[in-house]
């Protein structure tokens, strides 16, 4: 409960362009859909996705089965506001990542800096089990955190960094990285967050 009083406190009193993860065009997370040929009727998750922009640009390229996650409820209600009627077009879920248990397969998972936000194992362990539940065969899955370059705390509260070879070790008991990089994110207070992404597919049994 304190984790989610504290996301509502945050979008409750901050305006979109006062926080640090605010990016009008997720150029990277975009060019995702392109590079692994995620097709329209992909279903998609954003997992932590709030009121970034991320949905609006599915929407507007035509990805017409999108689902957002977030802790907070106003974060989507925020989201929900700016959309207006398109609002109806996406699949909106309040949880905690952690006790989220998915109903269905997603063909996308994407997640830029939620996933950094769990330093506890237990909670790492229920990311990771959500999301071998939730990723579709041939799925791909896409987190971005903050690399060991990168900020220790977002929002004030502590977070854990990772390199390419960190992420990927944290993925590999049911993950295969495809590929993986880091990149500059631009605050709006002019200053520069490095970020580690991973690229991962689940690993196929034999």
């Amino acid at each position: 409960m304190e984790k989610k009083k504290h996301w509502e406190n945050i979008y409750q009193t901050k305006e979109l362009t006062e926080v640090s993860w605010y990016e009008p065009v997720p150029r990277t997370s975009l060019d995702f859909l392109k590079q692994y040929n995620i097709g329209f009727g992909a279903k998609i998750i954003d997992i932590g996705g709030g009121d970034s922009f991320f949905v609006d640009h599915l929407l507007k390229l035509g990805y017409s089965d999108i689902t957002v996650l977030d802790i907070s409820q106003q974060a989507i209600s925020k989201a929900k506001k700016r959309l207006g009627n398109d609002a109806s077009k996406v699949n909106w879920i309040v949880s905690d990542i952690t006790d989220f248990k998915p109903g269905c397969k997603y063909d996308f998972w994407h997640d830029r800096a939620a996933f950094h936000f769990l330093t506890q194992d237990h909670d790492i362990n229920s990311y990771l089990l959500s999301a071998k539940e939730g990723l579709s065969e041939q799925g791909i899955l896409a987190i971005g955190t903050f690399s060991e370059s990168g900020p220790s705390k977002c929002s004030g509260i502590e977070i854990k960094q990772y390199s390419e070879a960190s992420l990927k070790g944290q993925f590999s008991s049911g993950f295969e990285m495809v590929n993986s990089f880091t990149t500059d994110h631009k605050t709006p207070f002019e200053t520069v967050q490095n970020f580690t992404f991973g690229v991962f597919k689940s690993k196929q049994t034999k």
